[in-house]
């Protein structure tokens, strides 16, 4: 028995994102600007700490409302009505970021849980039948979100290092369970197969999350640079964390995107594959980005200074993580490991070094060249054809 709320899955036709879907997206545009300002104000490893929490709980929350709708039909009213539902909490969430260490800890935390509980209540009790496998499945999965919730809210309500204790805790236990396939004693062992994956809609959601993050580093580059004072030195400055975008884009939308969708439909094992390439490795991705938008935020607004540890750490870690992310991508999709991006990870820790000494425009410079050889490399190594 099959809900009336499911998509119909239609071989001859791809399902494509939904309006909704996008509406839906405009809020993690705001909550992705929250953790790069989150960063950006608190330069300190405990700073970068509490940014990447907060990056994973963002993360976590968008991706599973896109596995939700990778299989519940948003044409349908009540499936409409939730959606709309958990963009407001996730509103409320992002909103609390900045503070999410503080006063505002609570509202951060239930703002979470009441995402992850909320939506998989109405797997478990509206959207699923009794007794199909659809129900089953959420149930367990909204077990595990209790299981953390009790954390999230534990955490919220301590303080200092108890609630940071707790916290992890509580990542841990999320981010631990698709691993483990939700796993509950005494209850059906569920497999990877009994998910039902949706390639091209699966696919295109999540190459729509990282175009939301090179946004987000349009945004944050544009607004720094209108509020300074405009000479040559700057306008470089800007052009240069442009070129840094643009290259991050290319990497992605000339090759990786292509590769993935293509052996997510390809592949017998389709879930385990969306469950590595996409929920995992693709969170890696955004993170590179959002942190290359801070360090272009920093070269902008000190473009001859040298910079300082802190400050030059974020600047290169952005490109790291993010050729990184896209040399395990390409390796879990394909099962080879892309050289030019793990030469560019060496050289852009090179340029690390250099930054030592050398102003923050040429550091920018250099890593802009990094990205470019890159490119360049993969399209000689392949001759035109998407790289691996």
């Amino acid at each position: 028995m099959v809900s009336r709320m499911m998509r119909r899955r239609n071989t001859r036709v791809e399902q494509r994102t939904t309006t909704l879907e996008l509406f839906y997206d405009l809020v993690f545009v705001f909550a992705i600007t929250q953790v790069s300002h989150l960063l950006l104000a608190h330069l300190s490893w405990t700073g970068a700490g509490e940014a990447v929490l907060a990056l994973l709980v963002v993360w976590w929350s968008w991706n599973y409302t896109t596995w939700t709708t990778n299989e519940l039909d948003p044409d349908v009213m009540l499936v409409r009505v939730l959606l709309l539902a958990l963009m407001l909490a996730s509103l409320l969430m992002a909103v609390a970021i900045p503070d999410a260490f503080g006063d505002r800890a609570l509202l951060f935390a239930v703002s979470y849980v009441a995402i992850q509980l909320g939506r998989h209540t109405f797997l478990t009790f509206v959207a699923a039948p009794a007794g199909t496998l659809e129900r089953e499945r959420a149930g367990q999965i909204l077990i595990w979100f209790g299981a953390a919730g009790v954390f999230w809210i534990g955490g919220a309500l301590a303080e200092g290092t108890g609630r940071v204790a707790l916290w992890l805790i509580a990542l841990g236990i999320d981010y631990a369970a698709p691993i483990v396939t939700f796993w509950v004693p005494g209850r059906t062992r569920m497999r990877p197969e009994m998910w039902q994956v949706g390639s091209s809609h699966f696919a295109e959601r999540f190459q729509l999350f990282i175009i939301l993050a090179l946004g987000e580093t349009i945004v944050i580059t544009g607004a720094t640079t209108s509020e300074l004072e405009l000479g040559p030195v700057r306008l470089v400055a800007f052009s240069l964390a442009f070129l840094g975008t643009a290259a991050f884009w290319w990497l992605y939308f000339t090759s990786a995107y292509r590769i993935g969708e293509e052996q997510l439909e390809a592949v017998r094992e389709r879930t385990t594959l969306a469950r590595d390439a996409y929920t995992y490795l693709h969170g890696l991705i955004a993170a590179g980005i959002i942190v290359a938008a801070v360090g272009d935020e920093l070269v902008i607004a000190h473009p001859t200074e040298t910079l300082e540890r802190p400050e030059l750490v974020v600047v290169v870690a952005g490109p790291i993580l993010y050729l990184l992310a896209q040399t395990l991508f390409r390796h879990r999709v394909l099962g080879r490991w892309s050289r030019g991006c793990l030469l560019g990870v060496v050289a852009c820790a090179a340029v690390g070094l250099a930054g030592m000494v050398a102003p923050a425009m040429m550091v920018s410079a250099l890593l802009v060249a990094v990205l470019a050889g890159v490119i360049a490399g993969e399209r000689v190594s392949w001759g035109g054809v998407p790289a691996a």
